[in-house]
């Protein structure tokens, strides 16, 4: 499926719930499905703001391991969590980039604007 220019096949990695280790974020893991899911041709990944931990782990299972021009990353602003005011969503989404260290994403969503 084309969009915008970019072949994106329909299956993406949802970072919401990963897998844990001793009560964090098991990265060797995470690691290990990122390189799964990229040999099977799938480039599409999904983070967010709120999942907690989800940034960290896919900065160290993606980012520094490929190139970006291999994948697409797509993150969310949780409207209902300290989000009401353009600045308050644009210092969410800035902190989203630091912490993925991707540079760019190719997709925001902003969830439970009202």
């Amino acid at each position: 499926m084309a969009y915008l220019g970019e072949e994106i096949r329909k299956l993406g990695f949802g970072l919401m719930r990963l897998p844990q280790k001793d009560g964090v974020i098991d990265v060797e893991q995470v690691k290990e499905m990122v390189d799964l899911f990229m040999e099977a041709g799938f480039t599409y990944f999904d983070t967010a703001w709120a999942y907690a931990g989800s940034e960290d782990a896919i900065r160290q299972a993606l980012v520094e391991r490929y190139p970006r021009e291999r994948y697409q990353l797509a993150t969310k602003n949780a409207a209902w969590i300290n989000c009401k005011t353009k600045e308050e969503a644009y210092a969410q989404f800035d902190a989203s980039l630091k912490q993925t260290g991707a540079g760019y994403f190719e997709f925001c969503v902003s969830h439970g604007i009202t």
